[in-house]
């Protein structure tokens, strides 16, 4: 492999906004914010706004769409005159 070309591959510390956990694991991602982990040690926090902490389909929590709704603006909107 050529050298230079490719990114630094660090240990970041990923941070669920929603449900509030922190994974610990190594990316090409880094940020200027920064934790301090368990272990004592300082790394780069990646905030994100789903995980599998607070995703519906890892959870088994559903989400409400209101489906009825969507329908009636469909057809009003596209209603034939």
């Amino acid at each position: 492999m050529k050298k230079g070309i490719h990114p630094k591959y660090e240990t970041v510390v990923f941070q669920d906004m929603q449900a509030g956990t922190k994974y610990l694991t190594k990316s090409t991602m880094t940020s200027k914010e920064t934790i301090k982990w368990e272990d004592g040690n300082t790394y780069p926090v990646i905030k994100v706004e789903v995980s599998s902490a607070s995703h519906p389909f890892y959870t088994g929590q559903k989400m409400f769409v209101d489906t009825a709704g969507r329908i009636d603006k469909f057809n009003k909107k596209y209603i034939k005159k």
